[in-house]
């Protein structure tokens, strides 16, 4: 191993978590199949590369470990991150979250930005985005949402990655609703007639007839077909955000229905 090659230059290039260990270790034996195999499940995210304090005690000195395990986060030439002891993958893959680097998000939002500002080209953007990198579960999610209610088969194998105690999991529960709502055959009761017309309102994109029939179906039988109603309208309201101008102004209307 070469540290200043194999770490500090190629940090450059992408992040490098640096595992300091040791053979008699046997929490660095914990951690080690963990953190090896969360590499090879993200390869060219970050790498790993593995360092014998017993062989290298002069880097160990640099870096400042007093125990082991240690593990440090290397980027552009300099740790930005650090835990110690053997913690479980969901830990070390929220920590990996929390302070890897990734500058594909800056561009993503600038496509987010012009699919809010109607950019007639900003959807065949985030789409090649998403093909380009489906790591990145902002973006699957983001597309998800844009075609849910247009090309569900599309929307449901976005979100499919997503699964129970995954940190996104109710972002992609939400899209798994609203795919529900699209496909669902109402009757012709006074809940299944305004659901009838929430969706023709979501076809058309027409979001504001959208909640408004959403919030009369729940009003009418807010346990209609599986509590459909009502969870579209959790759904919804989750994915816009408090801040957004439909949010602030349906939804009290919606919590007066609930509760």
């Amino acid at each position: 191993m070469d540290f200043t090659k194999d770490v500090i230059e190629r940090s450059y290039e992408l992040p490098i978590v640096v595992d300091f260990w040791a053979p008699w270790c046997g929490p660095c034996q914990m951690l080690g199949p963990t953190i090896e195999g969360l590499s090879r499940e993200q390869e060219g995210r970050w790498a790993l590369v593995k360092v014998n304090v017993d062989e290298h005690q002069d880097l160990a000195r640099e870096y400042g470990v007093k125990g082991i395990p240690d593990v440090k986060l290397f980027h552009k030439g300099k740790a930005i991150g650090e835990f110690a002891g053997a913690l479980s993958k969901g830990q070390i893959e929220a920590w990996l979250d929390e302070h890897i680097p990734d500058d594909r998000l800056g561009a993503l939002e600038g496509i987010l930005t012009r699919l809010e500002k109607k950019d007639p080209t900003a959807l065949a953007e985030l789409e090649l985005f998403v093909q380009n990198n489906p790591d990145v579960p902002e973006a699957r999610l983001a597309l998800a949402r844009e075609v849910v209610f247009s090309d569900t088969d599309r929307a449901l194998e976005l979100v499919e990655p997503f699964v129970l105690g995954d940190k996104h999991y109710d972002d992609a529960d939400d899209i798994r609703t609203l795919v529900r709502f699209t496909m669902e055959q109402p009757d012709d009761s006074p809940a299944g007639k305004a659901l009838k017309a929430a969706q023709v309102a979501a076809e058309a994109g027409d979001q504001k007839a959208l909640i408004e029939y959403i919030i009369q179906a729940t009003t009418a039988d807010k346990s209609y077909a599986d509590d459909l109603p009502r969870k579209a309208g959790i759904a919804l309201f989750r994915q816009w955000g408090n801040d957004h101008p439909l949010t602030k102004a349906f939804r009290w209307r919606f919590d007066m229905v609930l509760y």
